[in-house]
């Protein structure tokens, strides 16, 4: 794939780059390394300091680069403001609480006694150059919820952003360098997908995370592993939304409608599979498709605007391939379902009912606007359906009984339950996912700690 920004809403090749030679990312990777062995000194109040300002600077380029986002990959001009503000959000919320969450551990006094210690302590270190490799679909946000616990953390960092965002991409750079950063403490490598495994392979490079689709993470999880290197992986996810009978019906379709779209349907976290207790089902169904047809689809830089263009022509062709496997098997389509005619990467809010087990969107992840419909007979059907998945990210429920509550929390197997809303991220709470989904958490203080060398501190008697 060439690095270059093309307009999703039209096809349009806007600015193409030339990937950097070794020559360039070997100075980068020197400069990572020398930078590390300072900058891992600095004071936490520094670290502070410094990405307070880069989140000043992003507020003020707010417009500016959530067209830019927009441009690059299709996402509505509004959603992509909201996202701009979001990690504004999370570099102050890590600024101010990361010398906390890193802060020395002692044991209890009767376990440090009992080792033979005068006294004892658990402190996190920095691990060094951290290789992130980020995808497209949240460009800035992706980026900013590794790079600002890895600063904080003492580390530096090296993106290798999706090669469809390298203005975001290279926005990021800068901005950390305006906000006084030194120039090796994140660095972006304009580079394609087959220069990660040299890179990852370095002795300069500790650690990797990346976000992305399982062919790119089982590839740096396989080197990361020869290699004996810490990885954090945030993979694909189709996440069951159920509605119990007790739900507010009417609030449950309507946040459905937003947890589907957002994004253009091209989230991780998005609700996917909806499954509906059957005594509620042609209600919430009647309520969901009728949103669904309603929502505005069109130019990704209109403000009234809800659903754009998918971010490329092969993204769109795989998503049709879904929903025309799916109603070869059987599967009625509400709303929906075809290809519009005219420039741009489009496709339509799609409903999809009659989902077996044998139709490949029952066990692949529908990265675009496309729903489908279970219904089920009870709680227990109702949990089988949403753990028949391959997947384990999130998971949304919607009931006003509490034992129900405790039973979804029990048995869905994914990393995280969000009850009567939609999942959403939040640099407070950790995470990620299971099975497939991939391992490790990001955010919150579990994320900040999983690139720290963990490190026992030991005093004799």
């Amino acid at each position: 794939m060439p690095i270059a920004t093309v307009n999703p809403a039209n096809g349009e090749t806007i600015k193409t780059y030339q990937a950097m030679g070794e020559e360039e990312i070997e100075r980068r990777l020197q400069l990572a390394e020398a930078t590390f062995r300072t900058y891992r000194t600095t004071a936490f109040a520094e670290r502070a300091r410094l990405l307070h300002r880069a989140a000043d600077l992003l507020e003020e380029d707010q417009n500016d680069i959530a067209r830019v986002m927009t441009t690059e990959m299709g996402k509505p001009v509004k959603q992509a403001r909201a996202e701009a503000a979001k990690c504004a959000k999370a570099m102050r919320w890590y600024a101010d609480h990361a010398e906390e969450l890193l802060a020395d551990e002692e044991p209890g006094a009767s376990d440090v006694q009992d080792s033979g210690a005068s006294h004892a302590l658990v402190r996190y270190r920095p691990m060094g150059p951290v290789l992130a490799v980020m995808p497209w679909n949240f460009p800035l946000w992706q980026v900013i919820r590794f790079a600002a616990p890895a600063l904080m953390a003492g580390n530096v960092g090296l993106l290798k952003h999706a090669s469809n965002v390298p203005q975001t991409a290279l926005y990021l750079e800068d901005l950390f360098h305006r906000a006084g950063f030194t120039e090796g403490c994140f660095q972006t490598l304009l580079i394609g997908s087959g220069a990660i495994d040299d890179i990852l392979r370095d002795d300069r490079v500790k650690a990797a995370t990346l976000t992305g689709s399982e062919p790119a993470g089982r590839a740096v999880a396989s080197t990361a592993g020869e290699m004996i290197k810490k990885t954090v992986l945030e993979l694909g996810g189709s996440d069951p939304y159920v509605v119990m009978p007790s739900a507010d019906i009417d609030r449950a379709a309507q946040v459905a409608v937003t947890a589907r779209v957002q994004n253009n349907g091209q989230s991780c976290i998005a609700a996917k599979r909806f499954i509906v207790h059957t005594d509620v089902y042609d209600a919430f169904t009647e309520r969901f498709v009728e949103a669904m047809k309603a929502l505005r689809v069109g130019d990704p830089l209109e403000e009234e605007t809800e659903v754009g263009p998918l971010a490329s022509e092969r993204g769109r062709t795989d998503l049709e391939e879904l929903v025309d496997d799916a109603r070869r098997g059987g599967a009625s389509v509400l709303c929906g379902g075809e290809r519009p005619e005219g420039d741009g990467w489009y496709y339509p809010p799609t409903v999809l009912t009659g989902i077996t087990r044998e139709m490949r969107v029952h066990r692949e992840e529908a990265f675009g606007p496309v729903a489908t419909l279970y219904r089920a007979a009870d709680l227990d059907e109702a949990v089988l359906i949403a753990n028949d998945s391959p997947f384990g990210l999130s998971s949304n429920v919607w009931t006003e009984d509490e034992a129900e509550v405790d039973r979804f929390v029990r048995d869905l197997e994914a990393g995280g339950v969000f009850v009567n809303g939609m999942t959403a991220s939040h640099p407070a709470f950790p995470f990620g996912g299971v099975k497939r989904s991939g391992y490790g958490r990001e955010l919150s203080g579990h994320g900040i700690r999983e690139f720290c060398n963990i490190t026992t501190v030991w005093h004799g008697a």
